[in-house]
Parts: C-alpha cells; structure tokens; sequence
C-alpha cells in the first residue's frame, strides 16, 4: 500500500491541486489506478469548457463596459456644468488613525480565512447573542455611529469576481483538477494582465473562457490563433494600436508599427529567446499582423467588442518571416504565419521545456523534454496527446515532490482539503493579492514565474504561515487534523509530519501546521 500511496500523492499533488476531504475517496481513487485517476479527465474535453448563465461572451463584455465608461463620462460633464465635484473626493485619514501595516495585514488574512473556511451556524449565532447582551447592559457604551453603506459593485467589478468565483469554484470541485492545471499553466503562458485597464479587467475571465479552455486539449496552433485573435491579447499588447507605415491609416495618422504583440509571439508565446527568430523578423510578423483589431463602442468595423480586420490599417503587400514569403492575402497572410509558427521545431522545444518544468522539476529531465517535444512534432500540436505523454512518463511519477504550489494552487488545495466550496471571490482576491499572485494580473507578458525561488521567500512563507494560522483558528475546532492527513496524504505522509500535528498545543496549530507541511505545500 505505501507505494500505491505515493503515487496517489503525486496524481493529486503532480497533476491536481490536492485531494478533497469529506466523503469523496479521492485518495483511495488515486491509490487504485494512479494513471487512470489523472487520465480521466482527459477523456471528457467538454469538462474543461467554462459555462454559466452569468458570464457573457467578450463582445458583450465589451458592449457593457463601453456603455459604463459612457455613462462615467456623462456624470462627470454633468455634475462640472452643475459646479459640483467631477466626482467624489476620498476622505483623508489622520496619520494616527490608520492601522499598521501587521494590523491590514491581519484583517486582510481574516477576510480570506473567512471566505475559505466560513463562519460556523454557531459562532454566527454566539456573536449575534453576545451583541445583544451588550446592547442591554444599562451602562453600555452608546452604539458607534453607522457606516455609510458600501458603493454598489459597478459592473466591471461584479464580471471580474463573476468570473473568478466561477474559475475558483470548479477548480474546487474537479476530481483531479489535472484539466484546470492545464488550464492556468496555458492562462499563465498565454497571459494578460487585468491591471492593464478597465478593458482588460472586464475581459480577463472571457478571455480565458474563450481562448484558452476550448483548446486545452486542442490543437495547439488553434489555441495560438484564438489567443492572439483575441481582443483581451490585442488591447494588453496594443496592437490596436499598429499601423502599416503605408496603409492608408499609417499615412493619414503619420503613425507606424507597434512591435508589442510580434515579439511577444515568438519570444513568449512561440519560439522562444534563441529560437531563430531575428529583429527583422519581428518587425515583419509586427507587419503581417496590422489591422488585427477589435471593434470599438461605435460599432463602425463589426460588433463592439469583437475581433475585426480593418484592412485601412494593414501593411500591404508580402512580407517575408523566417525565410518564408507570405503573400498580401489579407487577415489570411497572419493566419498563415501564425500556423507556420506553431509548427517551427523550436516552439516544441520550447513549450515541452516549460510544460516539464512546471509538472515536474525546475530543472527539467532532458529525456522527458525531448519526448514531449517529438510528440508535439508527430501530433502537429495535439495537446491532449502532449499531456498524456507526460502522465504517461515514468520520469514524472518518479521524480520526487520538490516544486513548491504558487498561492493560487495553494490555496484552492486548502479549500479542497477543507471541503469548501467558496460562495464569494473576495477572501481568495484579497488573499492572491497578498501572497504575490494576484489573478489574473502578473507582473509582466511572462507571466508569474513558475520556479521554487519566486514561491519560496522568507517572507512570502511567513505570509502563508499567517493564512494557516487564520483557517486553524476558524476551523481547529471542529475538525480532526489526523483525520485530514488521512485524506490527504494516507501512508505516505511522512513521520515527521505526523509527529508534527501530533505534539501540536491545540486542534487550531495542528491544523495550521498540516497545511504548511510539505504534503500541502509541494507538487
């Protein structure tokens, strides 16, 4: 059993985020047919698809988020011609007054220790009670003077936790979770940032939704020109911003190429920093792909929110990429390459490289690399083919469990483990915010680095630790830290670990203690 047991803990640790606690067997599934357990969700590509009835298509994200900013605009003209504030001022707080940055720090770790681990009926109910107790003591304190009430969400906030609620919620409730790795692994590859404005904070989910899922276990080159077709890639990188120097908007605006979304596409996306490409080749693919825009809140090319080719902005005539001439076919010219591109040698290379690097080590096994190359090569990119290779691969049982979980896979493995299905965003925002990986926002069109050195920081640790702490104090009391380890981890939990929770002061630090342990932490 103890080898069935480790390799238990790498199909949910390696593959998943972590096995659920309560009645689902996630352990003993995973112990049974270790491979099987991973590869099933493979078989059902309609599983990894994201649908609900409150999350709309990018188009009419698009429509909405024009239509607010409009109505922004027109408040603001209004209350200047009626002398009054363009909008309202944020009241200063006296410099005594503000709280620390420990005491932010732990309200903020309440927050997201309450969203992920809920308030039980009965402490809502002794707090309700002591409340009212207070109010009746005849030298009671008078009540504090009411709070405004909070500004209703405007509809860019209500989408962006829309659509994170809905990505927490199934990452949650997946058996494996090995599809919604997939998932963030491409999201973080192909990557925008929500910081970048209200446009993109409105379209992060859908873009995602769109670009990303139906392809998960797709054609590569498919997923490659949905991304980049996508208005959510071309706002954060700006190529609606492109002009041909000799199209017909290039001469009339006296503006030129923007090189943003070309050289991410082969740095980033494709090839790779040493692949073969040159200067003059980004310049050339920058070229090849003017006029791939999106339709603005006028509506003049298409459907407000919609990619549209706007041929006035297209560099004409052929241009030459990799050795390669693409005739002037238009919005095809870009399509083409794009194709040619997904197909170069070194885009295997480069995606099997940073697909091992995240499933398995930091420094990635070469023979395990040059296999999931060949396969991208023989499959033309079908990556559900990709993705079973490396399940099926010795290498990634074997190699043992050393990647730390970045803060978003932590604290879904937490939630899971905990049996805690969220019914509110807003702790895991805050949370994400807090440890460094804010959704859907990284740092860079590179993404959120995927090695142990950018987790791995003493004070990230520390801040993770006070996480624990918080969901140990709300939940120690009514659950059975052991009882989780079993869940967790069976018998390959270490003895270390066991003695750990064990010695522990109370149920709370137990708790606390079993999800900093290595079982919960590393991948």
């Amino acid at each position: 059993m103890a080898r069935d047991s480790q390799a238990a803990l790498v199909a949910l640790n390696r593959f998943g985020f972590g096995a659920r606690g309560g009645a689902s067997g996630d352990f003993i599934n995973a112990a049974t047919d270790p491979r099987g357990f991973v590869k099933a969700e493979l078989s059902r590509p309609s599983g990894v698809l994201l649908e609900a009835p409150a999350l709309q298509s990018t188009p009419q994200l698009g429509q909405a988020v024009f239509e607010y900013q409009a109505q922004v605009k027109q408040a603001r003209e209004a209350a200047a011609k009626a002398g009054g504030p363009a909008e309202a001022q944020p009241q200063q707080v006296p410099a005594d007054q503000k709280p620390d940055a420990k005491a932010r720090r732990n309200l903020s770790l309440n927050m997201a220790a309450m969203d992920i681990a809920g308030q039980p009926p009965e402490m809502k109910a002794a707090d309700n009670a002591t409340k009212a107790a207070e109010s009746m003591q005849p030298n009671a304190a008078a009540p504090p003077v009411a709070k405004p009430a909070p500004q209703p969400l405007n509809v860019i906030q209500k989408t962006f936790r829309a659509e994170a609620l809905a990505r927490l919620q199934r990452a949650t409730l997946a058996d494996c979770g090995f599809t919604e790795r997939l998932v963030v692994f491409w999201s973080n590859h192909f990557c925008i940032s929500a910081a970048k404005g209200e446009l993109a904070r409105m379209w992060a989910g859908s873009f995602e939704r769109e670009a990303i899922r139906p392809h998960v276990l797709g054609r590569f080159a498919d997923m490659l020109k949905a991304v980049e077709q996508h208005p959510a890639m071309l706002f954060f990188l700006d190529n609606q911003q492109s002009l041909g120097p000799d199209s017909r908007a290039g001469q009339n605006r006296k503006r030129g190429l923007n090189e943003n979304l070309a050289r991410e596409i082969m740095e980033l996306h494709t090839l790779g920093v040493g692949g073969g490409y040159t200067q003059e080749d980004v310049t050339s693919l920058a070229r090849i792909i003017t006029g791939w825009t999106f339709a603005g809140r006028q509506g003049q090319l298409g459907v407000p929110g919609s990619f549209v080719f706007n041929s006035n902005a297209h560099q004409p005539g052929p241009q030459v990429l990799l050795g390669k001439t693409y005739e002037a076919t238009g919005v095809a010219q870009g399509e083409a390459a794009l194709a040619d591109i997904a197909r170069h040698p070194s885009t295997a290379s480069f995606i099997a490289t940073k697909f091992v690097r995240h499933f398995v080590a930091d420094d990635p096994p070469l023979g395990l690399v040059a296999r999931l190359r060949d396969v991208f090569v023989k499959t033309d990119g079908d990556l559900k083919a990709f993705a079973t290779a490396l399940v099926d691969a010795d290498e990634a049982w074997k190699a043992p469990l050393t990647k730390m979980r970045s803060p978003y896979e932590f604290l879904v493995a937490s939630g899971r483990l905990l049996a805690r299905v969220p019914e509110d965003p807003g702790g895991y925002l805050n949370n994400l915010n807090l440890l460094g990986q804010p959704l859907w926002a990284p740092p860079g069109p590179n993404g959120f680095p995927d090695t142990n050195a950018a987790w791995t920081a003493p004070e990230g640790m520390k801040l993770r630790l006070d996480v624990a702490a918080q969901m140990g104090a709300r939940l120690g009391n009514n659950i059975d830290p052991l009882d989780l380890l079993e869940f967790a981890a069976s018998d390959a939990a270490s003895v270390e670990t066991r003695r750990t929770i064990e010695r522990a002061e109370s149920r709370q630090q137990a708790l606390a203690l079993l999800l900093m342990s290595p079982e919960l932490q590393r991948r």
